[in-house]
């Protein structure tokens, strides 16, 4: 299998330079204002304990690292966080919920997909003169921006894109990534005539991680969205769904399988390629009982339509959020030791391979000589870009009716034309609503 060289220099230029594209989160802009503003929602804004929330310290694999952060701030400044976790694909639902109930403040991890709909709830602290204190790059800054305001404070910023893995690949004699749909597709064939429960491609095919299917549709020539004018339903949506279906009856993908299902097959030894942002190598790590199987993990460009085309994949990152009320002053000085000391960011890097998000945490010689974040750097966040949906408060939403349709295709209860319509048809409702 072919390695790709990379110089630490160029991989801290990608992380720190913008090569996450301009359609990225720090674009969000909303369709109706920021709520956001500097007035509390009630409770004392100075207390010194707070509540966390998040979705890491739900899942087995990052849970130790994030108990770390909270255990250690405890110490250091004598006082209690209480925790909160949810599971990610519950995560979204349940936090809007509590959050205008009340039920929720303190810090906030936030997917950075979801601030625009978060923002609107009003809850949220303006964090504009706290930030400047980060030494963030640019680009992991404009990730916690929306409608002008600084609300989040970036914790990692990279993609979601494709893994694989390197020990099947050798098995098949692949000696070499496929650049092409066509190329890839030729390979999951080869994959697949292993045997053994091999699957070749372990793709989202449940609605929560059908998401996935945007960066395909976009490697097709679908834009999604232009201007106010959704272009979902165009040829080159069908096509791309048609072909995900091809590779579903070809058993090339299998059936009822989320981001999870996925990380659990990769795990095994049993798929070849799945989509997975960087956090997924921890996930392998705690989950695998075949140690070589980590060094043999592999970030792949995912393949284009056309030689020459700009390989896609889909920006992705974590910040907090501090809602306004109890404890916002302790929460916020939280937030912004958790994303940017640097002893902290450089061991949270350690324990889950999630780049920093400050010059200085990138400078770090264990981030820098890290080959496979380096790797991951060059060749999927470099030409990653943020979904043209997130600005949209119903972004969620929006996704989920396209995962539903395309859904609907894989088990055949309708085709690729009509379902692209029908979705079509439900997300320019949501951009308008």
């Amino acid at each position: 299998m072919t390695r790709f060289d990379l110089s630490r220099r160029s991989a801290l230029r990608m992380f720190s330079l913008g090569a996450l594209g301009v359609a990225g989160s720090g674009a969000l802009s909303a369709c109706a204002p920021s709520l956001a503003g500097s007035n509390s929602n009630g409770g004392d804004t100075g207390a010194k304990d707070f509540r966390f929330t998040s979705w890491s310290m739900n899942e087995e694999a990052n849970r130790p690292a994030v108990e770390k952060i909270v255990t250690d701030w405890e110490k250091l400044k004598s006082t209690s966080i209480k925790t909160t976790s949810y599971p990610y694909n519950e995560y979204l639902s349940q936090l809007t919920v509590k959050l205008g109930g009340g039920e929720i403040t303190g810090a906030v991890q936030l997917d950075i997909a979801w601030l625009g709909t978060v923002a609107q709830t009003g809850k949220l602290a303006n964090l504009a003169t706290t930030a400047p204190n980060g030494d963030y790059t640019d680009v992991a800054l404009e990730s916690g921006t929306y409608n002008g305001k600084q609300l989040g404070l970036p914790w990692t910023t990279g993609s979601i894109g494709l893994v694989a893995n390197g020990k099947l690949l050798d098995q098949a004699g692949i000696t070499k990534h496929p650049t092409t749909t066509e190329e890839f597709e030729s390979v999951l064939r080869e994959l697949k005539a292993l045997g053994g429960g091999v699957v070749p491609y372990a793709a989202a095919t449940k609605v929560a991680q059908l998401k996935d299917i945007f960066p395909w549709m976009q490697t097709f020539g679908c834009t999604l969205l232009e201007g106010n004018r959704v272009t979902i339903g165009d040829d080159a949506s069908i096509d791309a769904v048609t072909w995900y279906k091809r590779l579903y009856d070809e058993r090339l993908i299998s059936a009822d399988v989320d981001r999870f299902d996925a990380r659990a097959l990769f795990a095994q030894g049993r798929a070849a390629f799945y989509d997975d942002a960087l956090v997924g190598r921890g996930a392998i790590v705690s989950q695998t009982k075949d140690k070589k199987l980590v060094g043999a993990m592999q970030p792949v460009t995912r393949p284009v339509l056309q030689k020459g085309d700009i390989p896609r994949a889909l920006l992705w990152g974590q910040i907090l959020v501090v809602v306004r009320g109890h404890g916002q002053d302790a929460a916020t000085e939280f937030a912004l030791h958790t994303t940017s000391d640097k002893k902290t960011v450089t061991e949270y890097f350690e324990k889950v391979a999630l780049p920093p998000t400050t010059t200085e945490g990138l400078e770090d010689p264990k981030v820098q000589g890290d080959a496979f974040t380096t790797g991951w750097t060059e060749k999927i966040t470099g030409t990653a870009t943020g979904s043209p949906f997130w600005r949209f408060a119903k972004s969620a939403q929006i996704e989920e009716a396209v995962a539903k349709q395309v859904q609907a295709v894989l088990v055949g209860s309708t085709t690729p034309k009509e379902a692209m319509r029908e979705a079509k048809d439900a997300v320019t409702d949501l951009t308008r609503s």
